[in-house]
């Protein structure tokens, strides 16, 4: 069982966080959850609810999303169970690792690192699907209603867990996500770094290049926001990349582009509800 390190009463639910010893990382990881209201005071096993994993971007921890996003209010309302994980391993010792803000500590980005000395503990990509497993053993969590969502890397992260995994996730949304890593500066440092030199190992975890050799994965739909004052937004995400992907795969997705809105929070503060209904009545079909 995870370690509950703290947690606090929030909106008629509780805001915890744990850590465990995780099989895929080989070192201690941290995670927050929120349980709503709908269940019950010992938050059990009994009512089994739907769940929303939240994948935050770089230099985030687990404590950025249930601190800044303001969605606690919403999930209660909704009876949606909020998981959020650490961004990368703690502790690791590689030399290096915390030496620059986009690779390393806080910027694991969602891969299975396969070049030394990053392999024996940077398997984000493996962690997160260790993490959807491991939480129906302890919290009031529905499997079959998991949906996963994210900001940035964690953007890039939700949508490539979604798209491979499409039995364990029924729903997938981002806030300006790294849609075409492959071709930004950070998805290539990220890449190069933890993948190794040759661009055909990168396409594994490329959401515009996974979206282009599938046929209509999420019918549903898929949705994302993207603020147009993000600085990021020309050199780092590119959104049209991945727009034109679901177009030739047929799938639907709900791009919304917003006037002044930038990268950080108060972006993702402004839009955070219309992703838990969107989630939520997914999820609870």
């Amino acid at each position: 069982m995870p370690e509950l390190i703290a947690e606090h009463a929030c909106h008629g639910g509780v805001q915890r966080f744990y850590q465990h010893a995780s099989t895929a990382i080989g070192l201690p990881m941290k995670f927050s959850v929120f349980v709503p209201p709908q269940a019950g005071a010992s938050s059990g096993t009994s009512a089994r609810l739907p769940a929303l994993f939240y994948l935050a971007g770089l230099t985030c921890t687990e404590e950025t999303f249930p601190i800044k996003a303001g969605a606690q209010r919403r999930a209660a309302e909704l009876g949606l169970v909020l998981i959020a994980p650490d961004t990368s391993p703690r502790g690791a010792g590689v030399p290096g690792e915390a030496d620059t803000w986009d690779f390393g500590v806080g910027a694991g980005f969602y891969v299975d690192a396969t070049e030394e000395p990053w392999t024996h503990h940077y398997r984000m990509y493996s962690y997160i699907l260790e993490l959807r497993a491991a939480v129906q053993d302890f919290l009031p969590v529905d499997p079959q209603r998991v949906g996963i969502f994210g900001h940035s890397m964690g953007g890039h992260g939700a949508l490539i867990l979604a798209l491979r995994n499409r039995g364990q996730f029924r729903s997938v949304s981002a806030f300006a996500p790294i849609a075409a890593p492959s071709r930004c500066p950070w998805g290539r440092k990220a890449f190069g770094g933890f993948l190794g030199a040759d661009p055909s190992r990168w396409a594994q975890y490329d959401a515009t290049l996974l979206m282009a050799a599938l046929q209509t994965p999420f019918p549903g739909g898929i949705l994302i926001d993207q603020g147009l004052s993000d600085k990021f937004l020309a050199e780092q995400l590119y959104p049209e990349a991945f727009e034109e992907a679901c177009r030739q795969a047929s799938q639907p997705l709900t791009l919304r582009r917003h006037e002044g809105y930038d990268h950080g929070y108060y972006f993702i503060q402004s839009f955070i509800e219309d992703h838990l209904r969107f989630h939520a009545a997914q999820l609870q079909a």
